[in-house]
């Protein structure tokens, strides 16, 4: 049985978040990726082989090369689910405001 995975586990690992912050702004190709780690051409490829199952790399290719890109729309998936933090931390720093106000209006 093949257990799917998910974007959680792609962004779990610093390199292939470090591969997700690369070609973020251009498509590359694998070996142009992999020039920016020290570890192995084929290393470098099982990584892209992750971050394209979970979609949130896509190939496309051009002539004889082929160029990873970014899927921006699956990134929101990531910041979806976020974001039910930032309100919680919003809220939590709203009250410390609160409590520091009153504190420092105590000290007056």
């Amino acid at each position: 049985m093949e257990t799917r995975r998910d974007i959680f586990q792609a962004i779990a690992d610093p390199t292939r978040r470090a591969i997700i912050a690369l070609i973020a702004l251009q498509a590359m190709t694998p070996n142009a990726i992999a020039e920016h780690f020290q570890s192995s051409r084929q290393a470098v490829s099982k990584h892209l082989k992750i971050l394209s199952e979970c979609e949130l790399i896509t190939q496309e290719q051009r002539g004889r090369e082929i160029y990873y890109q970014l899927e921006l729309e699956k990134m929101q998936e990531i910041d979806q689910w976020l974001e039910q933090f930032r309100k919680i931390w919003e809220t939590k720093f709203n009250q410390l405001d609160g409590v520091l106000e009153n504190l420092k209006n105590q000290k007056k």
